[in-house]
């Protein structure tokens, strides 16, 4: 029997998926895990226990190999891809020290002392002094290190969850470059640690003994041991592929890897990506990604909580169609695309500005959403279709900017993310945006994007190319609608992208009156 499956772990912030793959991108068998996404202990705070993103892998993986079609014996490898920017802190034994810091935390480290000498004063030059202050501030290692000490002087190996995983599914501290997105002294560029002069090991307490050795996309970080072997069902001594962040495989599994079509991720944080081969900064100095893609870049804007707010409507206004869901045995996503089919495009004129929480560098530390043009005649509905409105401008927004630093135009879309499944979100994104825009033919498209890594890697396929061609499919796709993208041209032009400018002394006197955003 011929050993042609690829199994791709997905381990999200709110479930683990085990995924088997074969060499078309046909998804043979699949199991999923819901997970607590975290736990606060305090306000702004995001910890998860690191033990149960291992014990729910191992879950996943006996749930798939319970299902007649997954064939253990077929599986040729397998690949991991996970959320970015959770980071798990390690003793000499490889045990945690502390709950993981999970990437939705808010907490910061204030008062660091700034970078001196010419490399202050450059920074200071090129406007980006308060860019390296937020690194500095939002770095987790900061706030261990000043608020556990001891926890601090146990920690071994700092890893981002990619390397916890890899260390308990091959028993190496290796990771794959394509897995590090965080606050950690890496090289986008180079896609690998900082040299030792680098600016990046001064504003953290990392040593490079504490991280691990990095593996280019497609290679082979080990191979599955015995006791993890034991603890998922996974064959042992099978090889684990690097493949990249749950984002960058997400990318590549919707087919995008040409710098022409880009990609809208409806998550938790929504996104826009464009891949590229050459180096470029969307907005200077703040990185791109490495793609889950040997020697090439993921050009990346976020809506940081985007698609949160959709969850966040129907928690507070979606209670009907929560109600009428359960009674009907439907999903109350779906009820909820009814109540925008009532609104036309523009929604009367209320729009959304979703900008909730700061970014990098825009938007700033003031940041703050906004809803005008409320009127009498606006309901729950108009509401919710501006929340898809806005988010939509906001991708648009982001998507201009990577057009103008690239000097590449986006000729057509392909929406992921758990978003995607609203016929409303994709339609609205398409006219806004005035392209076409198509859904993947799997929504796991972060799995299969971690699959594609780990069948290049294995031969399966001869190249990426290759693989994207025979892997990824387009089901279907949402052609923009004339007059609908004339009107959000129109608001989107003269109104959105005037917003944040016009308002944002505004936030900032808010925030100093009100004291949030701290």
């Amino acid at each position: 029997m011929s050993r042609d499956l690829v199994l791709a772990i997905d381990v999200g912030t709110s479930s683990v998926r085990a995924l088997l793959f074969d060499p078309r991108g046909t998804l043979v068998a699949g199991a999923k895990v819901p997970i607590e996404p975290y736990v606060s202990p305090h306000a702004g705070w995001a910890e998860n226990d690191p033990e149960l993103y291992w014990a729910s892998l191992g879950e996943a993986c006996r749930r798939l190999w319970a299902d007649p079609d997954a064939r253990r014996d077929g599986v040729a490898g397998v690949a991991l891809t996970t959320q970015r920017g959770t980071v798990v802190c390690l003793d000499r034994d490889g045990r945690p020290v502390r709950p993981a810091i999970v990437w939705l935390d808010e907490r910061q480290t204030l008062g660091q002392s700034p970078i001196g000498g010419l490399t202050g004063l450059a920074f200071r030059l090129a406007g980006v002094h308060d860019t390296v202050r937020a690194f500095q501030a939002d770095a987790e290692a900061n706030w261990i290190a000043a608020n556990e000490p001891e926890a601090w002087s146990r920690t071994a190996k700092y890893l981002l969850l990619s390397g916890f995983l890899v260390h308990r599914l091959v028993g190496r501290f290796v990771d794959a470059d394509a897995c590090q997105v965080g606050y950690v002294p890496f090289d986008f560029k180079a896609r690998r640690w900082a040299a030792a002069s680098s600016w990046k090991w001064r504003i953290v307490p990392i040593e490079p003994p504490m991280l691990p050795e990095l593996v280019p996309t497609g290679e082979v970080l080990g191979e599955i041991t015995r006791p993890a072997a034991e603890a998922t069902g996974i064959p042992a001594g099978l090889p684990l592929i690097a493949a990249g962040a749950d984002k960058a495989c997400e990318v590549l599994g919707a087919g995008c890897l040409s710098p022409e079509i880009g990609a809208l991720s409806f998550g938790t944080t929504a996104t826009v990506n464009t891949t590229h081969r050459r180096y470029v900064e969307a907005v200077r100095f703040v990185p791109p990604y490495p793609a889950a893609v040997p020697g090439a870049y993921s050009l990346e804007i976020q809506v940081y909580r985007g698609f949160w707010l959709v969850d966040w409507f129907r928690r507070q206004f979606g209670q009907p169609e929560v109600l009428a869901a359960v009674e009907q045995g439907t999903e109350a996503e779906a009820l909820l695309d009814q109540l925008v089919s009532d609104v036309p495009a523009g929604s009367l004129g209320l729009m959304l500005q979703p900008t909730f929480s700061p970014g990098i560098r825009i938007p700033g530390p003031e940041a703050k959403g906004a809803v005008i043009g409320f009127g009498d005649v606006h309901g729950r509905a108009h509401l919710y279709r501006a929340v898809l409105e806005g988010l939509a401008y906001a991708l648009r927004e982001g998507l201009e900017r990577g057009e103008r630093r690239t000097g590449v135009r986006v000729g057509e879309l392909r929406v992921s993310g758990g978003g995607a499944r609203s016929d409303a979100a994709v339609g609205i994104a398409a006219d806004v945006f005035g392209l076409p825009t198509g859904r993947p033919h799997t929504h796991e498209t972060s799995g299969l994007g971690a699959a594609i890594d780990a069948a290049v890697g294995l031969g399966l396929h001869s190249s990426f190319e290759a693989a994207v061609a025979d892997m990824t499919r387009v089901d279907s796709v949402r052609d923009p609608d004339t007059e609908a993208h004339a009107r959000y041209d129109e608001l989107y032009r003269r109104v959105y992208l005037r917003l944040y400018d016009r308002l944002r002394p505004l936030y900032e006197e808010i925030r100093q009156i009100t004291g949030y955003p701290p």
